[in-house]
Formats: C-alpha cells, sequence, structure tokens
C-alpha cells in the first residue's frame, strides 16, 4: 500500500515534490507497517560501529524530519544514492517504536538532480 496525500496544501505548491511522497507532518497517518515514500534533504548520516552496519539517514522537507533506518542489504544495493545523495526518495514500511517513527527503507533513490530545478525555480 502506498501512502500519498490527496492534495498537496498550498504551502508546498512551490516545491518540485516527486511523485506520490508523503510530507514528513503526515506520517502519522498511515498505520504500522504501511509503505509509504518519502523524500527530503539529507541532513545526517550515522553508522554506528554498535549498530551492525545499519545506517541511520535523517531527511529534512518543508514540513519536518525523516528518520530512516537502511539496513546492510538494502546499503549495499543502493549505496551510491546513501553515501551521495543530497536529496533522497525512500519507500519503506513505517515502525513506531517507543514514540518514534521510523521508515525501513526498501528502495532508496537519489534525486539531488531536482535541487537544481528548486534553485531555478522551474517545475
Amino acid at each position: 500500500m502506498l501512502v500519498a496525500p490527496i492534495r498537496p496544501s498550498r504551502s508546498n505548491s512551490g516545491w518540485p515534490r516527486p511523485p506520490a511522497c508523503l510530507p514528513a507532518c503526515q506520517l502519522s497517518a498511515p498505520p504500522e507497517g504501511a509503505r509509504v515514500t518519502v523524500a527530503g534533504l539529507v541532513i545526517l548520516r550515522q553508522r554506528p560501529g554498535t549498530a551492525k552496519g545499519v545506517i541511520f539517514v535523517t531527511l529534512e522537507d518543508e514540513t519536518g524530519i525523516v528518520n530512516v533506518v537502511v539496513w546492510r542489504k538494502i546499503y549495499e544495493r543502493f549505496r551510491r544514492a546513501v553515501i551521495s545523495g543530497r536529496l533522497l526518495r525512500v519507500t519503506g514500511r513505517m515502525q513506531r517504536a517507543h514514540s518514534v517513527t521510523h521508515v525501513i527503507a526498501e528502495e532508496i533513490e537519489d534525486i539531488s538532480g531536482m535541487l537544481d530545478m528548486l534553485v531555478r525555480g522551474e517545475e
């Protein structure tokens, strides 16, 4: 199940949002385990030595932040995007634990090229 907003809000109209992406402010709506797609600027990448190969990525869109968990197998498959992407689109499953919401990554796409569109004001 892919969850997406029915219509973009007015404040998002200038943002070149990738198709079918859920804004961070709406991550409380999908049920646990729902498959969602989010996109945002990469503001943090963490690879703790104690995390057994797990990478934590924090994305930020115009409405808030999204915590993404990237397991080793997914990291190996999408390594280039995880390491060098400035703007990512992530598809995965919702997980909630201890009042924290995560997206468990299944697919990761580097959409950094869209940043140029944002700077130039093109759609």
